[in-house]
C-alpha cells in the first residue's frame, strides 16, 4: 500500500494543503484542497473516495475535482461515507446552489459522483483493500479508517478527540503497523482543543498509553502557525513513540 499525502495541514498557507490521502494511485481518503496538485490524469485514475466527515477543509476538493472530471471519465466516482457526511453533502454542497449536484449530471441514470453509505465497523473492500470505518469524536459525526493490504495494515483517525470509541477500534484491530493521527493545537490551546474536538500533544500521549499496539506514528492537521509549537511538546509527549509529523508531498508504504 502506497499513500501519498497530499495534504495533511489544519489550514492553508503557502506549501500548505488540507487533508487528503492518495493510495496506490486510486484510491482517496479525505479530498481537502491537497488534491488541486494532482494532473487531470491523475485524478482520472482515482476511483473511489473515502470520506471522514464533512468539515470543507475535508471535502472541498471533491467538489472541484468532479467538476474538472466531467466529460473526462465514463464510469461514476463512488464517494464512501456515512450517512450523516452524505445528508450534509447532498444539503450544504452538491445542492445547486454553492455546486451543482454531480450526482444528478449529465443526468440520474449516468451520474459523475454516487455515493455509498459506510456503517462504521462494518467491513467492505474497496480497491482490492479490506477497510473498516470505526466511530471517533468532533464536532460532527465523524469515522476513521483502517485499511488493510494483507501485507500491513494503516489507520487514519480522522479529526477526533480523546474518546473510547477511538481507542476501542485501534485495540480491537488484529495488527496496526501504522496510525496517522492528529493534533491540531498546542497544550496552551487545551481548551480550544477541547471545545472544537481536536487533539494536543500531552492529550494525545495520555490516550495513546491505552494503545495495545506499537505503530509507527504519522502526526497531522497542525493548525497553520502553531506547528513549532507542537513540534517541541511532541518531543516530551511522545517520547516513548516512533512518530514524525507529516508534510505534504510524504510518501508512507504499508
Amino acid at each position: 500500500m502506497r499513500i501519498k499525502v497530499l495534504g495533511c495541514s489544519g489550514g492553508v498557507g503557502p506549501d500548505l494543503r488540507t487533508t487528503s490521502l492518495l493510495i496506490n494511485d486510486e484510491l482517496l481518503v479525505d479530498a481537502g484542497t491537497g488534491i488541486g496538485d494532482l494532473t487531470l490524469d491523475q485524478m482520472s485514475r482515482i476511483t473511489d473516495v473515502l470520506l471522514t466527515h464533512s468539515h470543507l477543509d475535508h471535502v472541498c476538493g471533491l467538489a472541484f475535482m468532479a467538476d474538472n472530471l466531467f466529460g473526462l471519465i465514463d464510469r461514476p466516482l463512488r464517494v464512501h461515507a456515512t450517512a450523516a457526511t452524505i445528508d450534509a453533502l447532498r444539503r450544504h454542497l452538491f445542492n445547486w446552489v454553492i455546486w451543482p449536484d454531480f450526482s444528478q449530471l449529465p443526468d440520474a441514470e449516468h451520474p459523475l459522483i454516487t455515493f455509498h453509505e459506510i456503517t462504521p465497523d462494518v467491513p467492505f473492500t474497496v480497491c482490492g483493500l479490506a477497510v473498516v470505518g470505526f466511530t471517533v469524536l468532533h464536532t460532527v459525526p465523524a469515522i476513521g479508517y483502517a485499511l488493510d493490504s494483507g501485507e500491513g495494515v494503516f489507520a487514519f483517525s480522522g479529526d477526533t478527540y480523546a474518546c473510547e470509541a477511538l481507542l476501542s477500534a485501534l485495540n480491537k484491530l488484529p495488527r496496526l503497523d501504522r496510525l496517522m493521527i492528529e493534533v491540531a493545537f498546542p497544550d496552551e490551546d487545551a481548551a480550544l482543543g477541547e471545545l472544537s474536538r481536536h487533539f494536543t500533544p500531552h492529550l494525545l500521549g495520555a490516550e495513546l498509553r491505552k494503545l495495545r499496539h506499537r505503530p509507527q506514528l504519522f502526526l497531522t492537521h497542525h493548525k497553520p502557525g502553531v506547528e513549532p509549537a507542537i513540534q517541541r511538546e511532541c518531543v516530551d509527549a511522545l517520547a516513548a513513540w516512533d512518530y514524525s509529523h507529516l508534510k505534504r508531498g510524504d510518501i508512507i508504504l504499508s
